[in-house]
């Protein structure tokens, strides 16, 4: 049984994570200052004996200190999952990606470095890479442009990790995500177009002309690849997540969304193959060197927009039935 730090555990990512761990008997404490995450997500491992929450700020690193030496200083691995995850608001604002993307990471790092944590486990992002258009993109691909505030800041994160790597810190995994779906929901494309067609059944709206492709990944093969490539040896390891196909078009996923919540709506699309400022119109990712490890995925793309379809329809009637 291990010991295990999740910032950012109240957030979608991080409550999935919290469920596979616990569900395989390890020891979870959630750190999150809540501006992203709910706690009601994590209302269901209230009272569970391996299970701890407190709220804090994850930039502070004397804050992170004090809540690991309140566990006697026994961190197995640190999951840090807390970022900024609405690019659009940190386009509009970049303190916010560099205080709680940039400056969280550093944060942890100090914390960890205090009490030698051995393991880090990094949720990178995509938004790293530059807008390759449709060259595939690998690992080891250059050079990396972000094209947003928050893969800046990503990018700067996994530099600071490396470097901690190369100085104090015994082990680290990058998780590069790709765009992630499943519940509980908050954001996203097939979340934002539920919502809308819930409030104006007639029409939906579509930022950009629909032409926007790449892929998608279920959280529950997310989880499962994080788990997995965190028992892999090696004292480094970056890896590309996500399904092996070539990805979905915007305009699949909003008729999809379309005809199983109101079937008659107007689709309105926008202009352009950008869905805003810092948005990469087309991606192709390799996941073959995960792949050569052992994983794979259980979904692809169009499997996976689907089945988040059904779930969010069923967390959006469940949220209705609560008011």
């Amino acid at each position: 049984m291990g010991s295990h730090f999740i910032t950012g555990g109240a957030g979608f990512v991080g409550v999935n994570l919290v469920r596979r761990l616990l569900a395989d008997g390890e020891n979870v404490v959630v750190v999150d200052d809540l501006s992203r995450g709910r706690i009601e997500f994590l209302a269901s491992f209230e009272g569970h004996s391996n299970f701890a929450f407190r709220r804090a700020d994850c930039s502070n690193a004397n804050v992170l200190l004090g809540v690991m030496r309140e566990f006697n200083n026994h961190v197995d691995h640190v999951w840090h999952l807390a970022a900024n995850s609405d690019i659009p608001v940190g386009i509009a604002d970049p303190r916010i990606d560099l205080e709680r993307t940039f400056l969280t990471t550093f944060g942890v790092l100090a914390a960890m470095r205090a009490i030698k944590a051995d393991y880090l486990h990094f949720a990178s992002s995509s938004a790293i890479y530059a807008d390759f258009k449709d060259v595939e993109i690998y690992e080891d691909i250059a050079p990396l442009e972000p094209i947003s505030n928050y893969g800046a800041m990503k990018l700067a994160s996994e530099a600071q990790i490396r470097a901690a790597v190369e100085a104090y810190l015994p082990r680290a995994d990058i998780f590069r995500f790709p765009n992630v779906i499943g519940t509980p929901a908050t954001h996203g494309v097939i979340f934002d177009f539920v919502r809308k067609l819930k409030a104006t059944p007639e029409r939906l709206d579509v930022l950009g002309d629909g032409s926007q492709q790449k892929a998608y990944l279920h959280v529950d093969d997310l989880v499962n690849a994080m788990i997995h490539v965190s028992q892999l040896g090696g004292r480094y390891k970056v890896f590309n997540i996500g399904p092996s196909d070539s990805g979905i078009t915007v305009k699949t996923i909003a008729e999809t969304v379309r005809d199983r919540v109101s079937p008659n709506a107007t689709i309105a699309y926008g202009e352009g193959n950008r869905g805003w400022v810092g948005d990469v119109p087309r991606f192709r990712y390799s996941v073959q060197k995960l792949i050569s490890t052992g994983w794979t995925p259980t979904l692809g793309s169009d499997a996976a927009m689907r089945h988040a379809i059904d779930e969010i329809l069923r967390q959006e009637t469940a949220s209705r039935c609560r008011r």
